[in-house]
């Protein structure tokens, strides 16, 4: 089992990377608790002038409610996602949103339309709508309320964003706000870039698995029966806003869900910052704001430098997609929902070791480091009863990275850190390892 964690972090300052469009060096991760890497910058960038059925409502400035903005910016860390003409700030922070401009210099003309769900609605709706029409009179927001959970990112949920963006008569310098997990950001970002050939839009994520993972990088789109996200788009939202204080609200296998794709940062390409989750793991689990605010920091640095050099995963960024094509058929052979995404993504990443142990392509202690991080997370380590190997094997021939027949993979190889994004394995390999795990 991995260390138990250090001391508390010490206190984070201001500070900013931006990503690198070279390979990832080395960077040294806190050996302890107590040295979280220090601020460069003081300040944020200057302004640039029922369940099935959705809620709807509009809302303008003057019904805002009575609140005022902090007098000093608590933004901790801005990670640049560098893509030329298309780059975006990464804001990271608590309390974010009671700091209006930060959404207002993001938004593209005078309709707003928040889309959100029945869980996040009443916990962030209200603040959110004040922050886009705090002392900007000019601008209305409109919302939608979407069902909640996996089982609704589909086509039919989907149009009813639409139905509200027609209904309303946005036009093309409308503005998209995603409100709330990864199911609301794909969707959202997906109507984003279908409605009117695209308009812009704006990440709120609320919950660790968005903050760390799907709201960088502009994948967005919906499930369809046969398979996860096979239909969709890469379309890049104009900033990502991370409030840490959202994470406050939500419940803990939510939170243990997004650890899932912290581990998988370190195991691909980040050694250091493994090493640190280790001895961290509790302080993360226990939401303490230090640990989990450089969790995401690194997260967001790791996910912006490899989006930075492949934005259309033509090679590196599938590599972000370590025990995805295990973890994906556990949710489509049990039905999306079921299970949780980061807890099917932590099965399929001790899948994905197994089987790179097996073709001897990493050595036994980082199979074992791989099991026992994600068993101190509390998440699931093996695959549920009822997923058969040709289960396994009928859902996984229509996943995304299969090309010409061939499923490739991400596996581990290497030291701690190193991976691979392959179809050349041999197939013995996978046959043990889903016999190993699976019923029959």
């Amino acid at each position: 089992m991995a260390a138990t964690a250090s001391s508390i972090l010490a206190a984070a300052s201001v500070s900013t990377s931006r990503a690198a469009i070279s390979p990832l060096r080395p960077r040294a991760a806190p050996a302890s608790a107590a040295a979280v890497p220090s601020s460069s910058r003081s300040s944020c960038p200057p302004l640039r002038a029922s369940p099935a059925r959705a809620f709807r409502s509009r809302v303008v400035a003057s019904a805002a409610p009575a609140m005022q903005p902090p007098a000093v910016s608590r933004v901790s860390t801005v990670v640049d996602v560098d893509l030329g003409d298309r780059s975006y700030p990464i804001y990271i922070g608590p309390g974010l949103l009671d700091e209006p401009e930060l959404l207002q210099r993001h938004v593209i003309g005078k309709r707003v339309l928040v889309v959100t769900n029945t869980t996040v609605a009443p916990l962030y709706l209200e603040k959110v709508t004040w922050a886009l029409t705090y002392q900007n009179p000019n601008v209305s927001v409109e919302s939608v309320v979407l069902p909640d959970g996996e089982k609704y990112k589909d086509m039919d949920t989907l149009m009813k964003v639409f139905d509200k963006a027609i209904e309303s008569r946005l036009d093309r310098r409308c503005t998209f706000v995603a409100l709330g997990g990864g199911v609301i950001g794909d969707m959202c970002g997906y109507a984003a870039a279908s409605f009117l050939r695209g308009v812009n839009f704006i990440q709120i994520p609320t919950t660790l698995m968005a903050q760390v993972d799907s709201s960088v990088g502009g994948k967005t789109g919906i499930n369809h029966p046969l398979g996860k996200n096979l239909i969709g788009a890469f379309y890049q939202p104009q900033c990502v806003l991370i409030d840490t204080e959202t994470l406050n609200t939500l419940p803990d296998r939510e939170l243990a869900s997004g650890v899932a794709e912290v581990v998988k940062y370190g195991l691909i390409r980040d050694a250091p910052f493994f090493e640190w989750q280790e001895k961290n793991m509790a302080e993360i689990l226990a939401r303490e704001p230090n640990a989990l605010t450089y969790a995401i920091k690194r997260s967001c640095e790791n996910k912006a430098e490899v989006v930075a050099q492949d934005e259309r995963e033509g090679g590196l960024r599938a590599t972000l997609n370590l025990g995805h094509t295990f973890g994906h058929a556990i949710e489509t052979g049990l039905g999306y929902g079921e299970w949780l995404h980061g807890e099917a993504v932590a099965a399929g990443t001790v899948m994905a070791a197994d089987m790179s142990y097996r073709l001897g392509w990493i050595d036994e202690s980082i199979q074992k480091r791989t099991f026992d991080i994600l068993e101190q997370a509390k998440l699931p380590v093996a695959p549920p009863k009822g997923m058969t190997v040709e289960k396994f094997k009928n859902i996984m021939a229509v996943d995304k990275k299969v090309a010409d027949g061939l499923l490739r993979l991400i596996l581990l190889k290497g030291p701690l850190g190193g991976c691979v994004f392959t179809g050349e394995y041999d197939r013995k390999a996978l046959d043990e390892t889903l016999r190993a795990f699976c019923d029959n």
